[in-house]
């Protein structure tokens, strides 16, 4: 190809470079950073396969970046001497975005413009940031490896196509930004360099620009500085990074607009050498429930980086932290499946997993407000600890926290629960529900109240799973109070507690609407949890519990047949009506009427509500 040749860019391209330009306006020197993180990124992997085929290194000099702006033509220039692109290359990366995440990104911004320089480089297309300041773009690229006249020129103006052309160039990428005429203040040196050592500072190459001449100067070649420290932070000593330095490198690596919440610097000597700089977010980073895309931590091997998804690293349920691990002791052309086979990042995972949550346990002991923040960012992901990892069980329950009967706030652990068990008591009672305000509301409770016994109040989801996974926590079972196995005899009695009944009195009733409810229930019986309602639905031995029923089904999951028991008040003015009239013609209306009131009561939906509201009609005017 010796000519320039026209293409056009993709609807998604020039979808986003519309959103790019108008929707990023009050933000624009974020162009700088993305431009200079590109770079970086370049020049990482350039120096990643140059250890595999040293000759991509020839050439070139020290790697590096450069920026340049000339204040009479209004231009910003950005270049790298990394592993460029080929002409293949520059069409599916510049030219073609529609990629899974385009449209993830689109729809952020457009939902989100607060946080817009965040979500820029966080879905990968730094690039076209560019055009938030330039009404022209020209980007010249070679690709390691490939003959200098391989080089390629690519140059829009972001309106709906672009030119290619073949020219010859360095290795590398260079690429020149036309300013618009409302941003001519970028071609101002000054300003890019506090742009840079704002955002880039901590970029482990150097990024140079032009020094100043002085008046007597008359070399031809500019004199170059480096702007940026250029070193890896991680590396340095903890008692020379200052608490500002940590927070615009986690700002850097994050995309985060805030300061994190917590973080962790460890050098790990031993069987394997390692170092964690790790960060804990002050807000949910925007992938944090996709348990399959996980960007939190980057995976360095003697200062070069590798990958910048290491999920072996570090266990799902800490997906939300951020930040670096610079390991010794892995070879560099380590790939994902070495990392998923290899028992040096077994060990690594392990290490850096026990000291996550000892910083999780002391933030919970000594700054209890800043745990509680945590707790309602990422309680929910933290759960998943408990069903995932074994090995960690039992930290990670300490970690828990939950709303009960004494406290609405999510902010009860179970080292607090056990602290205030009663006298006899011999378990941690805890109700799953659709929501903390069901469980709340929940005739379950009604005889523990009586008994002023705390009970754990679990609406989360992930729940029905946690305790599943949790039999014990101090040596104290966990008991759901929706269980038929309750013992309240282990407890306290209830204050005014109502005088006994002679279950043989109530024989031929609970006979009755035990034939009656045949097909839904297991059995019928009286209770002696209830104070205050007349029926409630509790979960046998070998049966799942309503909530759990519940989430299976809104799962799309086809179940058997799950029969509860039904318990009934025999102190409610109700059942005293079911009671004299048992043998009456109304007897199968008020088996399922309780049935249905329980089913209500729990948060379940009944089969047919029509049928509900004329039974109930039909004992209203009966009566």
């Amino acid at each position: 190809m010796t000519h320039a040749e026209t293409l056009a860019f993709t609807t998604e391209t020039s979808q986003l470079l519309n959103l790019m330009i108008h929707s990023l306006y009050s933000n624009r020197e974020v162009f700088l950073r993305e431009l200079v993180s590109n770079a970086s990124d370049a020049l990482d992997k350039l120096r990643f396969e140059g250890y595999r085929e040293p000759a991509l290194l020839d050439g070139g000099g020290e790697l590096r970046i450069e920026v340049e702006c000339d204040p009479v033509a209004h231009t910003v220039t950005v270049r790298d001497n990394g592993i460029g692109m080929s002409r293949q290359e520059v069409i599916a990366n510049i030219g073609t975005i529609a990629r899974s995440g385009t449209a993830e990104f689109m729809r952020a911004l457009q939902e989100a413009q607060t946080q817009d320089a965040r979500l820029i480089g966080q879905f990968g297309v730094g690039f076209y940031s560019a055009f938030i300041v330039a009404d022209r773009v020209t980007l010249t690229t070679r690709r390691a490896g490939r003959p200098d006249d391989e080089g390629v020129r690519w140059q829009s103006a972001g309106e709906g196509e672009y030119t290619l052309e073949a020219v010859a160039a360095p290795r590398g990428t260079e690429i020149v930004l036309h300013l618009r005429d409302d941003a001519h203040e970028f071609a101002d040196a000054w300003r890019l360099k506090s742009i840079i050592r704002t955002y880039s500072d901590h970029i482990t190459f150097p990024v140079r620009m032009p020094a100043a001449k002085p008046d007597d100067a008359t070399a031809a070649e500019p004199a170059w500085e480096t702007v940026n420290q250029a070193t890896a932070l991680w590396a340095r000593p903890r008692s020379e990074i200052t608490q500002a330095e940590y927070d615009a490198f986690y700002q850097q690596l994050s995309y985060d607009s805030q300061p994190p919440l917590a973080q962790l610097h460890s050098r790990i000597e031993g069987t394997h050498e390692y170092t964690a700089l790790l960060f804990v977010p002050s807000a949910e980073p925007f992938d944090l429930w996709d348990r399959e895309r996980r960007h939190g931590v980057r995976l360095y091997v003697k200062r070069v980086f590798i990958m910048d998804d290491a999920a072996h690293l570090l266990p799902a349920y800490l997906r939300f932290v951020r930040g670096v691990i610079d390991a010794d002791d892995l070879p560099l052309n380590v790939s994902r499946e070495i990392l998923q086979g290899s028992k040096t990042v077994d060990s690594i995972r392990a290490g850096v997993t026990r000291r996550v949550l000892g910083l999780l346990e002391d933030m919970a002991r000594e700054e209890p407000e800043k745990y509680l923040r945590f707790w309602g960012l990422f309680g929910r992901v933290l759960k998943e600890g408990v069903v995932e990892d074994h090995a960690n069980r039992e930290r990670i329950a300490g970690l828990l926290r939950f709303s009960s009967t004494r406290q609405t706030e999510p902010a009860v652990s179970l080292a607090d629960y056990v602290a205030r068990m009663k006298d006899g008591q011999k378990a941690i009672y805890y109700l799953t529900a659709d929501s903390v305000a069901a469980a709340a509301a929940s005739p379950h409770l009604e005889a523990l109240r009586a008994r002023d016994v705390e009970v754990l109040l679990l609406g989360d989801r992930i729940d029905e799973w946690l305790v599943g996974s949790l039999p014990q926590f101090d040596g104290k079972p966990l008991q759901s109070v929706a269980k038929a196995d309750l013992k309240l005899d282990e407890l306290p009695p209830a204050q005014n507690a109502p005088p006994a009944v002679d279950d043989a009195d109530w024989a031929s009733t609970l006979s009755a609407l035990q034939t009656a409810l045949a097909d839904v229930v297991e059995a019928v019986r009286l209770s002696d949890r209830l104070t205050e309602s007349a029926a409630c639905l509790v979960a046998g031995s070998h049966a799942m519990s309503g909530t759990l029923e519940r989430l299976l089904k809104s799962a799309g999951q086809a179940l058997p047949a799950n029969k509860r028991v039904l318990e009934i008040n025999p102190r409610h003015a109700l059942l005293a009506r079911v009671k004299a009239g048992a043998d009456a013609e109304h007897i199968d209306d008020w088996a399922r009427l309780l049935y249905e009131q329980a089913l209500l009561a729990e948060g379940g939906q009944l089969e047919q509500p029509a049928q509900f509201v004329q039974r109930m009609n039909r004992l209203l005017l009966g009566g």
